[in-house]
């Protein structure tokens, strides 16, 4: 049985994702003044009382035919079908709206699983506007205030209470999965076709997707767990606190992946943005994949425009040799499933471990062949090494002058390292340490 899942719901501006964030334990998603901030489903995982639990946070429902507050209330009905217990959320400040009424309307076939939660209830002891919530038909209520925690606890003990009954098998291992790119690359339609259902808003205006939105899958008894992102914009664009957010959400989830996909347009190449971003996911320790999408709208292609296309890549960005690219179509699902069997390639090979002694093996081959550079006075030597860590590959050097070994040797270190173990898909790391003196 999978994790219990609680699904957050109610008109705009109601203080949702205040309370998803005091839920999971931090800033997971866009906090801000503006109506309609939100507008996908957002997932994150927290516990309470010994249980481990799914929380998602969905977008303002509204009645407007507008194209994206349709899409908004597609997916909030999504979450409600896949969850064990609904936070129906209002505002006790403003009492109760017409907008709350629409909202439980669209509940009243659920309304076992459903707890009114009366937010903004900031003095729990004197006030008791939240009582006017039973006219919305709801048998259970609980007030609470997300912004500074009160009654939080109470409400959480009733969330654990609806909770299905634990299964004793146990979670498998789980990956995390930031799928990043420029805006209207494609990327949600990408997870979207991953996730076999229409799980992110998809909309022909860039820049839809604002929050990191995080939806689990299984796969080969790997729990999957993709983290679609607000495309990134370069700086200089970043007009407004909204956007200005959304890339911050977007470098924390690089920081807390363990794979990157970072999908590219085949129409207009990858343009440098895509290339910083590729590095800083390197640099964050991810596995990084890149997806090539439209590439149906290649039309002059032959046998080799695959290997021409990274040809022109590795030219400007030497790393992208040991990435792996899939050539694919959101549109068709041309080769998408080919995505989840390089993840699982990318996070073997990321959490690879070498034995000792094959380190030094194939260090003393390297050496051999081409010695550190030498400095005045004393030799330059590399002693002997081992890895010291996985996720990202991590080796450990001794020399007896390591300051003056330069960034140009470690990388020709790093190249026979991969040809020899290779690590597809993931950064290596070297660290050079002082031979210790004998006492």
């Amino acid at each position: 049985m999978p994790l219990g899942t609680i699904a957050i719901v109610g008109r705009p501006n109601v203080g949702k994702s205040t309370l998803f964030n005091r839920i999971v334990g931090g800033q997971r998603a866009i906090v801000h003044d503006d109506p309609g901030v939100t507008r996908d489903r957002q997932f994150g995982r927290s516990d309470w009382a010994g249980r481990d639990f799914w929380v998602i946070d969905t977008g303002g429902w509204t009645i407007a035919e507008d194209a994206v507050s349709r899409g908004v209330r597609t997916q909030v009905e999504t979450a409600v079908e896949s969850a064990d217990v609904i936070l129906f959320v209002v505002d006790t400040q403003e009492g109760i709206h017409p907008g709350d009424a629409d909202v439980a309307e669209m509940l009243r076939p659920s309304s076992k699983r459903v707890i009114v939660t009366a937010n903004k209830a900031d003095d729990l002891a004197e006030d008791i506007s939240h009582v006017a919530f039973h006219e919305l038909g709801f048998e259970k209520l609980q007030p609470v205030s997300a912004a500074t925690g009160k009654g939080s606890g109470d409400l959480l003990d009733a969330v654990v209470s609806l909770l299905p009954e634990l299964s004793s098998k146990d979670q498998p291992d789980s990956i995390d999965i930031a799928v990043v790119g420029r805006p209207n690359v494609g990327k949600s339609s990408v997870v979207n076709r991953l996730l076999g259902e229409e799980r992110l808003i998809v909309a022909p205006e860039a820049g839809t997707t604002r929050d990191a939105i995080d939806s689990p899958i299984r796969y080969h008894d790997r729990t999957f767990n993709f983290i679609d992102t607000a495309g990134l914009r370069k700086r200089s664009k970043v007009a407004s606190d909204i956007e200005f957010y959304s890339r911050v959400r977007t470098e924390r989830a690089l920081h807390r992946a363990d794979v990157c996909v970072l999908i590219a347009d085949a129409t207009q190449g990858m343009e440098k943005q895509d290339l910083q971003v590729a590095e800083h996911a390197w640099e964050c320790g991810c596995g990084l994949i890149v997806g090539v999408n439209k590439w149906d709208l290649i039309r002059d292609k032959d046998s080799v425009a695959t290997a021409r296309f990274k040809k022109q890549i590795v030219e400007r960005v030497p790393f992208f040799e040991g990435v792996p690219f899939v050539f694919i179509s959101a549109l068709t699902g041309q080769r998408i499933r080919r995505i989840l069997d390089l993840i699982l390639s990318v996070t073997a090979e990321r959490e690879k471990r070498v034995a000792t002694r094959e380190v030094n093996r194939v260090l003393r081959e390297l050496v051999q062949k081409n010695q550190p550079p030498q400095k005045p006075g004393k030799s330059v030597n590399l002693l002997y090494g081992s890895q010291i860590a996985v996720a990202p590959p991590t080796f450990a050097l001794v020399s007896n002058r390591p300051d003056v070994i330069p960034e140009s040797y470690l990388r020709y270190l790093i190249r026979g390292f991969r040809r020899e173990w290779g690590f597809a898909g993931s950064p290596l790391r070297v660290r050079l340490q002082r031979k210790r003196s004998r006492r």
